[in-house]
């Protein structure tokens, strides 16, 4: 994937917007992703978002939201529909997904086609890597990591991996959990081979162990 900035993209980019405040924005979950999704986001930023979605509808739906909710502060009734509107993970999926192409339709020229996602590359030459990754999180639960696991073979070692971030930083705000230094550097190794901006694997920097 082309890094467009220093920062996250996709829809992991979009997942930490999901914060214990992110009703705050909309009060629906659509509504909350379409205030993110303002007019003056790049093309290409839009664009990430979808193409992320459209690789977890290769999931099981159960599965879809099994990892939303662990990289984001939201709790299982999300998919309950009631309040948030969303009642499945590949509703949620599709959901996002026409909210990528209504912005497009928007702000696209007339006759001018979306531009493509620049320098698409999924890192499948990295994939036991990130396997291992996803393996050394011990403190990830089983279920969740079986989960990334599916993500990687089914969609992209490169969406793997930002879930697998994601959960790990949700992990480490809500239950103190902590890496060693070793283990950050292979992380920030990883996100170098995937041509991360600066700040993607520095949102769990904050659980490297300093003792």
């Amino acid at each position: 994937m082309h890094r467009t900035d220093e920062f996250d993209f996709g829809l992991t980019w979009l997942m930490s917007q999901f914060h214990e405040d992110w009703s705050h924005n909309g009060p629906t979950a659509r509504a909350a992703a379409e205030y993110h999704l303002w007019d003056e986001l790049a093309p290409g930023a839009v664009l990430a978002v979808r193409h992320d979605a459209r690789l977890l509808l290769r999931l099981p739906s159960t599965t879809i939201e099994a990892l939303w909710l662990a990289g984001t502060a939201t709790r299982p009734a999300f998919f309950s529909g009631g309040p948030t509107g969303v009642t499945s993970g590949a509703q949620w999926m599709e959901t996002l997904i026409a909210l990528c192409d209504a912005w497009l339709a928007r702000n696209t020229a007339d006759g001018v086609g979306p531009p493509d996602v620049p320098g698409t590359t999924g890192g499948e030459e990295l994939a036991d890597a990130v396997l291992a990754e996803i393996a050394a999180a011990r403190f990830v639960p089983d279920e969740v990591r079986r989960d990334l696991a599916e993500c990687l073979r089914h969609c992209t070692p490169d969406l793997a991996f930002r879930l697998l971030l994601r959960a790990m930083a949700e992990s480490g705000t809500g239950h103190g959990a902590a890496v060693s230094p070793e283990h950050y550097a292979r992380l920030e190794e990883l996100g170098s081979a995937l041509h991360y901006g600066e700040y993607v694997v520095d949102a769990v920097k904050f659980m490297v162990d300093q003792g």
